[in-house]
């Protein structure tokens, strides 16, 4: 059976500047491929602050998220083996998903620093769920190596903090962004409700595009139903 302990650090491959060279942009890479729908959960997660606690919302929740995705890292391979996480995860991003949607309800004893700390602890949750599959990834681009693995995830952090800024100026200016990006967050949930061990004696017979077909169901019911509860 297949370790799941990653290969030790090698002196001699960090002595090749090639070899870093290589490791850390293609850790990058990733990274930015990886992070578009982390930057969307905290875009939505923070449009609705003030813009001084929307700055620090993203910085915060950026930070966070990216050290959550190197302690997971850490565990990624024992994590990604257990069964039924996925599913508990899906159903979280579909709550989380259709959280997003509903406008706040500002009552007069919510303060600004209640708010702040409501959108940094969903960003947290939401983060923690879609970075299971991510994290893989970014072990293998470290080909195992630690200080490289958490050298590029730290590098990472400003692409995450710039996306996630870019996207809330964004929503403010076009409103539909928030529905894409709550049906991006559905979708996923779709997908890695679809690739859960524990059902993949039921998966396993349809061929491998149903797992967007489960997606887009996803994203279809995180959008129908957090518009119904936003006009009600």
């Amino acid at each position: 059976p297949q370790s799941t302990r990653l290969p030790p650090l090698s002196p001699m491959a960090l002595d090749d500047p090639a070899f870093l060279t290589t490791a850390l942009l293609k850790i990058i890479g990733v990274n930015i491929v990886l992070s578009g729908d982390n930057a969307v959960v905290i875009a939505l997660a923070a449009r609705s602050l003030p813009a001084k606690q929307q700055k620090q919302a993203i910085i915060w929740g950026s930070a966070a998220a990216i050290f959550l995705r190197i302690v997971l890292t850490l565990f990624a391979v024992a994590l990604l083996s257990l069964s039924w996480l996925k599913i508990i995860g899906s159903v979280l991003l579909l709550w989380i998903g259709v959280k997003l949607l509903v406008p706040e309800d500002e009552g007069p004893n919510i303060e600004a620093s209640d708010n702040l700390w409501a959108a940094i602890k969903t960003i947290l949750i939401a983060d923690l769920v879609m970075s299971l599959d991510n994290v893989i990834a970014v072990a293998a681009a470290a080909g195992g190596h630690w200080v490289l693995m958490i050298v590029g995830l730290a590098i990472s952090i400003p692409i995450v903090i710039f996306g996630a800024t870019l996207l809330v100026k964004l929503m403010e200016r076009f409103p539909v962004i928030i529905t894409i990006g709550a049906a991006l967050i559905g979708f996923v949930a779709g997908e890695m409700a679809w690739e859960d061990q524990a059902i993949a004696a039921l998966t396993s017979p349809y061929p491998a595009t149903m797992k967007y077909v489960a997606a887009a169901i996803g994203a279809a019911f995180v959008v129908v139903l957090g518009q119904w509860l936003a006009r009600r």
